[in-house]
């Protein structure tokens, strides 16, 4: 008995467009929801996103409380809104996932569907972990060296101090924290090429010193221009690359030991 989809199964280009329609409306309801929520906790959403660079501040020779500034009076509500909007995009993470896995498994075998919730477990925490790692361990070094031109210049008791804008701020961090989660998705992109039969690990492992300068000119793109932010991020993404290397040896290996009839 053949493992692939059923003439049931097959859809023709219109129900494509049909589904595609549903689950962009199921995927857009949750982020709805997950913003409107974001809005409720937006000062709590606000103080933790704040403190890497709270904390850079006070390590550093600025002197003062830290604070972030609003130009006009609709500023800070427009800074809240954004800020919301990316809390809800993370909150709705699980159900993004699970519908983009449900639009594109009927063109799967049998037995690779079973790996539905795999997916969606392992895409939203390697998203989050990636931006986690972005908040605790990169934002920090990155801060530190961006306000540390800040401070006294000279011996006049001349000092540079920096204004920053809290919507130019939330901009800034949130660009950061998607480039790092999507960054850390990288195996699940390999995970969905190996399926495909696009890549193997052969493939991976022939391309691996060509990623390595790719994962360092990435990172130079996405991270500021310190040299440590840039490691921070380039070294992580070789390490899942090379993790990625063993899920395609895996899906090789599956393929060859299941039966074809």
């Amino acid at each position: 008995m053949t493992d692939e989809p059923t003439d049931e199964e097959v859809m023709t280009f219109w129900e494509h467009l049909a589904e595609l329609r549903t689950r962009l409306i199921r995927a857009i309801i949750a982020f709805l929801i997950g913003a409107t929520i974001a809005w409720f906790y937006r000062e709590q959403v606000l103080v933790w996103l704040t403190t890497p660079f709270l904390q850079a501040w006070n390590a550093g020779a600025l002197g003062g409380k830290a604070a972030l500034h609003f130009p006009a009076p609709a500023s800070l509500f427009l800074a809240y809104i954004k800020l919301s909007i990316l809390a809800g995009l993370v909150g709705a993470l699980p159900v993004i996932f699970y519908q983009l896995w449900s639009f594109v498994s009927p063109g799967l075998y049998s037995r690779e569907k079973r790996y539905a919730i795999p997916f969606v477990v392992a895409s939203t925490t390697l998203f989050l972990g990636g931006g986690y790692f972005g908040w605790r361990v990169a934002f920090p070094i990155a801060f530190q060296y961006l306000l540390g031109f800040g401070g006294p210049v000279g011996q006049e008791g001349f000092e540079v101090k920096p204004t920053v804008m809290i919507g130019d701020y939330i901009e800034f961090v949130s660009r950061m924290l998607v480039a790092f989660g999507a960054v850390f998705e990288l195996p699940v992109l390999i995970f969905f090429l190996s399926l495909a039969g696009v890549v193997n690990h052969t493939h991976l492992i022939k391309f691996a010193r060509y990623f390595v300068v790719i994962a360092f000119a990435l990172s130079a793109i996405i991270t500021p221009p310190d040299i440590t932010s840039q490691f921070l991020l380039a070294i992580p993404l070789i390490v899942l690359y090379i993790f990625s290397i063993g899920i395609a040896w895996l899906i090789g290996r599956n393929r060859t030991r299941e039966p074809t009839n």
